[in-house]
């Protein structure tokens, strides 16, 4: 499935739009990882814990996207726009969001 940020696909016409699609992850943040990344902020450097959980985060959001587009019959998503957004302001919970328009492609 091909995923852009762009409103078309460079060598390929688009023949139908199938409607917008979304794929949503709401994670938790580990309380510790939370402790070493405070501590990294004050030393300097790269929080690997907070990273590694956005990736994941946007590889489950994609993924979802992914599955409500080929349940439609998609061949790609075009015009896709990913938003972070953190839940609360004590809960450690993180949303990613991801959605575009599902095509056909000729």
């Amino acid at each position: 499935m091909l995923i852009t940020t762009t409103d078309g696909v460079e060598g390929r016409r688009i023949t139908a739009y199938l409607g917008m699609v979304a794929g949503e992850a709401v994670m938790g943040v580990n309380v510790f990882r939370d402790l070493f990344s405070g501590l990294r902020d004050i030393i300097g450097g790269r929080a690997g814990g907070y990273q590694k959980s956005l990736r994941e985060a946007r590889e489950a959001a994609t993924a979802d996207l992914i599955e409500s587009a080929r349940a439609i019959g998609a061949d790609a998503v075009v015009g896709c726009d990913l938003d972070y957004q953190v839940l609360g302001t004590s809960n450690g919970m993180l949303m990613v969001s991801i959605n575009g328009t599902a095509v056909k492609l000729g």
